[in-house]
């Protein structure tokens, strides 16, 4: 266990921020599985600026790599425009 005051803190605070971590993984990954799953060119385009921003703030905020955000982006740009 943590011998001083500032560790407890540290460790207090790492939980609270993994916690959200996931929380924000997770919130893009199931936005990526809506949108690869939709079907509609209409539907898919209004979406898209949406992920863009999110993958985007990930990436910036570190909860993500810049280049992962950069290749979930590309793949799903591809997926929209191949839509009919």
């Amino acid at each position: 266990m943590a011998n001083h005051k500032s560790s407890e803190k540290r460790i207090r605070q790492i939980e609270a921020r993994n916690e959200k971590n996931k929380y924000y993984a997770k919130t893009m990954r199931n936005a990526l599985k809506s949108i690869r799953a939709t079907t509609d060119k209409k539907e898919a385009d209004e979406m898209l600026p949406k992920m863009n921003a999110m993958l985007d703030k990930l990436a910036k905020k570190n909860i993500i790599h810049k280049k992962k955000a950069a290749n979930l982006k590309s793949s799903v740009v591809k997926h929209v425009n191949n839509l009919k």
